[in-house]
């Protein structure tokens, strides 16, 4: 069973538009979900759409953010500064997104109980599915020249998203990596295991079964895999064997107390071992090198789809 199929019943997506330049159109979007819970906030997706100015079949950009709000600033700017040079960029707002989540919910985070964390993780790449078949439908876009860019969760969410989803032609990953085990016990913050209903020795004896559940998975499809655990479904170890041989580019922090070293070399090794850089920061303060990010991902856009960069003054 695919966790993250859906009913393609062609959703009308709303755009109104929120600003206008040179360079770039700008509209806020929504659309319903194919996924709905029981939560209404959750049910209605919310993103912003930036079309940049004077190009036919430009390439997409599908921009995710990290756990919360405050890493959709650094999308916004990403998705400006990428609209310059013929890039569109869609900013989808994840189900983890105060705009989309119900206060109750809210006031427990990150203390989700394991089927809140799975639905979020489903909704959210059968949301960014959903961009997809919209996209394909935009005569401005390029819908073979589709790429997903994730931060932290978002980077998460994002190559799930890539593993299961054959339209999308190259990802970015930043602050992430894979390995739900490893990431749960050696993160030097406290954040994951507040959310995890496991204890230690528990979560390491059901892990004991994943590498089995891998193999199983790289050999019949993880549609025809059984796993021991939900949360085998959200790690993204299950899909990295789907990204082997497809462009992608890491950028990771040396000093992230969230997503332990090896579990961002434990990911990239499984996907095919890609472009990597470290930059010398924390989770958080890898913006500090937004100058550096920006040009280096617009360079990785450029190269694998073949877009024309431009001035981006």
């Amino acid at each position: 069973m695919n966790s993250f199929s859906y009913s393609n019943n062609d959703p009308h997506f709303n755009l109104n538009l929120k600003k206008s330049t040179k360079k770039w159109v700008h509209y806020t979007v929504d659309f319903p979900t194919a996924h709905p819970t029981q939560h209404e906030e959750n049910n209605t997706a919310r993103g912003e759409y930036f079309q940049p100015r004077g190009v036919d079949n430009a390439p997409l950009a599908i921009l995710l953010h990290g756990m919360g709000d405050y890493s959709v600033t650094p999308c916004k700017f990403l998705a400006r500064a990428l609209a310059k040079r013929g890039i569109a960029c869609f900013i989808l707002y994840l189900v983890f997104h105060s705009s989309r989540m119900p206060q109750t919910v809210q006031n427990r985070l990150p203390n989700l109980t394991s089927e809140e964390w799975f639905e979020g993780y489903r909704i959210s790449v059968i949301d960014v599915r959903q961009v997809i078949d919209w996209a394909n439908d935009k005569a401005e876009i390029n819908h073979e020249q589709i790429a997903v860019i994730g931060i932290s969760l978002g980077g998460f969410i994002s190559s799930i998203a890539m593993g299961v989803d054959e339209r999308i032609g190259a990802g970015v990953f930043l602050v992430t990596g894979g390995n739900a085990e490893v990431i749960t016990w050696k993160s030097r913050a406290n954040n994951f295991r507040k959310g995890d209903h496991c204890t230690e020795e528990e979560c390491h004896r059901i892990h004991e079964y994943y590498p089995q559940y891998l193999a199983d998975v790289i050999e019949k499809g993880f549609e025809n895999v059984i796993p021991l655990k939900q949360c085998f479904l959200t790690d993204t170890m299950t899909f990295a064997h789907c990204l082997q041989k497809r462009p992608i580019l890491m950028i990771n922090a040396r000093w992230d107390k969230y997503i332990p070293k090896q579990a961002t070399l434990e990911f990239w090794e499984a996907s095919g071992k890609p472009d990597i850089s470290w930059f010398p920061a924390t989770h958080i303060t890898i913006w500090l090198w937004y100058p550096f990010i920006s040009r280096k991902i617009a360079a990785f856009l450029n190269q694998n789809f073949g877009a024309v960069i431009k001035d981006s003054a």
